[in-house]
């Protein structure tokens, strides 16, 4: 069972977190999404990563390099 994001309360474990260097943030995020990902964190988009999840669920980052 993939782990929820954000925990609940902060509890919980994430299992396992990906974060992938990219150099071009929204390029990336289009191809994620395309692979079926789905945003969890993306709003802020002055920030250099965003949260996505996984088909399964599971969350990863994509992160300016």
């Amino acid at each position: 069972m993939p782990p929820e994001w954000p925990a609940p309360g902060g509890s919980g474990s994430q299992q396992f977190h990906l974060d992938l260097t990219v150099t071009d943030l929204d390029a990336a995020e289009k191809g994620v999404l395309a692979l079926g990902a789905r945003p969890l964190d993306t709003e802020d988009r002055a920030r250099t990563w965003r949260v996505y999840a996984d088909p399964a669920g599971h969350p990863f980052c994509l992160c300016a390099c």
